[in-house]
């Protein structure tokens, strides 16, 4: 063997590993991109959605309007109960904001708040307003593939980039095979131990789309508690100007 064709043996496998891994990392980061995108529209989305907070000794019901567009910009607006109604969050590049009707008061929510509770439900600020983004902030491994509620998943960890700024230290998500859903998420913090599950339920056609209508959050360590997320109604990729989302438009929207 000459000692071009030794060293070729040497390389090629090297050069084949690599290529096949970063096609693996590549597929699945588009199989979440593909993902996102379907539940949060290519260009934009509309909702209009309910919340159930279910605790031992309580349960609360909320209402409100979910506006966003790409992953610059989120804005929702608290339609009910009567005591939150007019209460409205904006997510506009890297700043989050609330605005609070009853106090005329705007607050200006620092990164620290982005892992607290969303109204007190088991949602994050980081959930409500999608600050950090599942496509770009983190590194996608395709780890297999497992079943959820019979339906064949892509099981993907997400770890996040060494620049990002997220609440979460690993993320876990099971994907379908055929029409990209996100039917299981885990959520784990910066050490290593489960914070949440997310489970999705009552696929259905909504917005001219086969999605889940309905998501539940359920705290590891709470267990006996959980949020119940329905959606209402949906519309994507709606024309929506970067404009709308200002804190003049905050007071403004109903």
């Amino acid at each position: 063997m000459t000692r071009i064709a030794k060293l070729l043996k040497t390389i090629i496998p090297g050069v084949f590993i690599f290529m096949v891994t970063a096609a693996v990392a590549q597929d699945a980061k588009e199989i979440v991109r593909k993902a996102d995108e379907k539940m949060q529209g290519e260009e934009s989305s509309i909702a209009v959605m309910t919340m159930t907070i279910k605790r031992p000794t309580y349960q609360r019901n909320l209402a409100f309007k979910n506006w966003t567009k790409g992953s610059s910009y989120a804005m929702t607006l608290v339609t009910a109960p009567a005591r939150e109604k007019g209460q409205t969050f904006l997510k506009r590049d890297r700043e989050m904001w609330n605005w609070n009707p009853r106090i005329s008061r705007m607050i200006k929510l620092p990164p620290s708040m982005m892992s607290q509770g969303w109204m007190g439900s088991d949602f994050t600020n980081d959930d409500a307003l999608k600050k950090s983004s599942i496509v770009e902030d983190y590194v996608h491994t395709l780890l297999g593939e497992e079943k959820v509620d019979r339906q064949y998943c892509y099981l993907i960890r997400l770890i996040p980039t060494e620049e990002a700024a997220v609440v979460w230290g690993k993320v876990m998500m099971w994907i379908t095979k055929d029409e990209y859903l996100q039917m299981k998420v885990e959520y784990y913090d910066e050490d290593g131990y489960l914070a949440k599950t997310e489970l999705a339920h009552n696929i259905s056609t909504i917005g001219g789309r086969v999605l889940p209508s309905q998501f539940e959050i359920i705290p590891a360590d709470k267990p006996d508690q959980r949020t119940i997320v329905n959606i209402e109604s949906i519309e994507f990729n709606v024309p929506i100007d970067d404009s709308f989302f200002s804190q003049q438009q905050m007071k403004r929207i109903r």
